[in-house]
């Protein structure tokens, strides 16, 4: 479309818009999305001198075989680009958390593993993280709210995965 035959409003107009339950909805997921990682990233750091993304990737390692995953894999996991999560790897392998192995194989690609300190500091902070998502997400929603967040966030969460891979 060339920006001469590109109309707003025509577009705005051919778009169906929200309800108003749909709008509300919309803009309170779009607050927590926008307040949640901060309030956990905040106390996060103050507590255990990690941030949320450093935790994830703690968790995913934590669960991997092996403890290690290939920095392309945990990139995945972690929903964070191939250079953004080399940039932390290599961050929290200076703090002794992880290291990086370089594959036998593929000499292009590497891995991150996880250290006995980075498991260490993954079972201190477990017990915190687990306190904070209860006192500012769960202590809120019935079991059958819960349910249904998981159900349909689950939905969100494949059509992303395949968006972001370029399906």
């Amino acid at each position: 479309m060339h920006a001469s035959n590109f109309s707003y409003v025509d577009t705005v107009v051919a778009t169906e818009a929200l309800s108003g339950e749909e709008e509300a909805m919309w803009r309170a997921f779009v607050e927590v999305l926008t307040r949640l990682p901060r309030a956990l990233d905040e106390q996060f750091n103050r507590e255990t001198g990690l941030t949320m993304t450093e935790y994830s990737v703690l968790v995913a390692l934590s669960e991997a075989a092996d403890h290690e995953l290939r920095i392309s894999e945990l990139a995945d996991v972690t929903a964070l680009s191939r250079s953004r999560i080399s940039r932390v790897v290599d961050d929290m392998g200076r703090r002794l958390l992880v290291t990086r192995r370089k594959c036998q194989t593929d000499a292009r690609s590497s891995f991150a593993v996880l250290t006995d300190d980075g498991l260490r500091a993954l079972e201190s902070a477990y017990p915190g993280h687990l306190a904070r998502v209860r006192r500012l997400v769960l202590d809120h929603l019935t079991k059958s709210e819960v349910r249904t967040f998981t159900h349909a966030f689950g939905r969100v969460a494949e059509v992303l995965r395949g968006d972001l891979a370029g399906d």
